[in-house]
């Protein structure tokens, strides 16, 4: 038996074990939508609750792009068992050398494979309940932790308001981050957790005399 002989029969074999789908353009139609509708639901999640430094929508637009993309090479895969073995070799050697610096964005990235990924399949009811129940979890986390943040506070003060700024501070728990030291002030960098009636210490040290900046901002753990 010739190599040739052997694809025929392999090919015969899958074609009879139904494992192929035939692409209609009603069915490529029906599934680009959905994929379409489960991206539209990613972007505006990370459109409306970004909480990062510096919000990139190219990222946004990559993640939408992601989701078709990645329907449009399972509806290969699941037409064409010759061309996904091909696929899967060429899809191998892509390495990607752009760094992510949120690990949130991370997530987002892997949502929007997953999205195509089931849309590709057919699972479009599961495709759009998976999609809009994460959506919901991200969500519900984002005010949950909104009610305690971590803040990153630079006061400088004179030497001789130290004692001043240690009562203000009093009863808050912090962690030193940096300490700068000169003629005459001190300058520190506080990590702390802060709840909504706490984010006006800013404007309790600036009170205090003596101090001459008092800077709070959010810490998001980016660089």
């Amino acid at each position: 038996m010739t190599l040739k002989s052997l694809i025929e029969t392999f090919k015969d074999s899958i074609a009879q074990s139904n494992l192929l789908m035939e692409l209609t353009p009603e069915y490529i139609i029906v599934c680009m939508t959905v994929a379409l509708a489960c991206a539209a639901i990613i972007y505006a999640v990370y459109y409306l609750f970004y909480r990062g430094a510096c919000y990139s929508e190219n990222f946004a637009i990559l993640l939408i792009m992601t989701t078709l993309v990645t329907s449009m090479i399972i509806l290969t895969i699941s037409a064409n068992i010759v061309l996904s073995l091909g696929m899967v070799g060429a899809l191998s050697i892509v390495r990607f050398r752009a760094a992510i610096k949120d690990p949130l964005d991370v997530g987002f990235l892997f949502w929007s494979i997953s999205a195509g990924l089931t849309c590709g399949a057919g699972l479009y009811l599961f495709s759009l309940t998976g999609t809009i129940f994460i959506a919901v979890v991200y969500m519900l986390t984002l005010l949950l932790r909104a009610r305690m943040g971590t803040y990153l506070l630079v006061v400088r003060f004179a030497d001789s308001a130290k004692q001043a700024v240690d009562e203000t501070m009093s009863g808050m728990k912090y962690r030193l981050k940096g300490s700068t030291k000169t003629a005459g002030t001190t300058e520190l960098t506080l990590q702390l957790k802060l709840n909504k009636d706490d984010r006006e210490i800013s404007d309790r040290l600036i009170a205090v005399e003596g101090v001459v900046s008092a800077v709070l901002v959010e810490f998001t753990g980016d660089i």
